[in-house]
């Protein structure tokens, strides 16, 4: 079942900003806070009726608005026009309470900020909707850097097989040759051997031959 909704308000840089959400952790994800806003009283759920009817109509994503207006919330708002100003401009007395006469009903007040059930059945499903497109869209990109993983990986260990038969062919082959210039020399020292005896005798026989 999808859990409700609530309407949760801060104000961040040069923004107020409002948002759908089901907790306020996940508010605070949502806004990208890196500590607790509510808890420091810089945030706080709001059960205005515009915000509340802008932030259900689209679950899941923040709203902002100039920071300090009372304009409405949207996905794109406009930096406040003010801010060079700021200081030299005398700060807005605040408006006086209205007179009794000047309050609406109680019942009028209490209905216009209720939010109709049927509507917040809705928004709720719409931002667990938006929250699975989110998880499938994080799992698909998971997928896809695993896949890039494993080709390199194939590839590494391809390549690394591919050195270690090459080095045990040059390996073997090395002893061979080894092998080969060793009998060689065995060869030359037996060839030369022979000769060295040869020689000697035929010398001898040179020799006798001159007496």
């Amino acid at each position: 079942m999808p859990k409700k909704l609530k309407t949760y308000q801060t104000s961040l840089g040069f923004y107020d900003q409002a948002i759908a959400a089901p907790s306020m952790k996940a508010a605070l994800e949502a806004w990208g806070a890196s500590s607790n806003l509510f808890h420091q009283g810089a945030a706080k759920e709001t059960d205005d009726p515009d915000i509340v009817a802008a932030t259900m109509a689209k679950p899941g994503i923040v709203l902002r608005r100039p920071v300090g207006s009372d304009g409405a919330f949207t996905e794109s708002a406009e930096l406040p026009t003010d801010l060079a100003d700021d200081d030299a401009k005398p700060k807005r007395k605040p408006k006086n309470k209205p007179t009794p006469k000047q309050r609406p009903a109680k019942t009028a007040k209490t209905s216009s900020r209720k939010t109709d059930g049927q509507a917040a059945r809705k928004a709720a499903a719409a931002f667990e909707k938006e929250e699975r497109r989110r998880e499938a869209e994080r799992r698909k990109e998971e997928a896809a850097r695993a896949k890039v993983r494993a080709r390199r990986d194939k590839a590494v260990a391809a390549a690394e097989a591919a050195l270690d038969k090459a080095r045990r062919q040059h390996d073997a082959k090395a002893e061979e040759i080894e092998a080969e210039r060793a009998a060689l020399d065995e060869r030359a020292e037996a060839e030369q051997a022979r000769w060295d005896k040869q020689r000697m005798k035929l010398e001898q026989a040179l020799r006798r031959a001159r007496e």
